[in-house]
């Protein structure tokens, strides 16, 4: 049986790698995310992913929507990561460091965020394997 956790170990919390992030990165967009990444070579880190999540105040005023919305984000994301995303990251023994940043200015139900975050895993992928050649 799979566990489906969110640990504090997968989520980014340092300022000095959310600042090294924004400086020396990737990024792209795909609606209603944009996704700034960066990665390395793995050094057998129990999770090959840590994961910020924004939501800018100037898209939603009332901070009950931001963290409504950081919510469902967090939650796609504890469902959808051991799928397809973790196993490929470990395969490629990378531990990859990004943020989602929300750019939409409506809210999306909680199964189209998943749909929506799903397609986001699945772009990594494949941008991952164009950076790497």
């Amino acid at each position: 049986m799979k566990k489906y956790t969110f640990t504090k170990e997968e989520r980014l919390c340092s300022q000095k790698q959310i600042e090294l992030l924004f400086n020396n990165s990737s990024s792209f967009i795909l609606y209603p995310f944009r996704i700034v990444w960066t990665s390395q070579t793995l050094a057998d880190a129990p999770y090959p992913a840590e994961i910020a999540i924004s939501v800018p105040k100037k898209r939603f005023k009332r901070a009950v929507d931001r963290n409504k919305i950081k919510r469902l984000i967090r939650e796609a994301y504890r469902k959808n990561k051991g799928e397809l995303f973790y196993p490929f990251l470990s395969q490629q023994h990378i531990k990859l460091s990004f943020i989602l940043i929300y750019v939409s200015n409506e809210l999306f139900t909680a199964v189209d965020m998943e749909k929506k975050l799903n397609l986001c895993l699945n772009k990594f992928i494949k941008e991952y394997a164009k950076v790497a050649e």
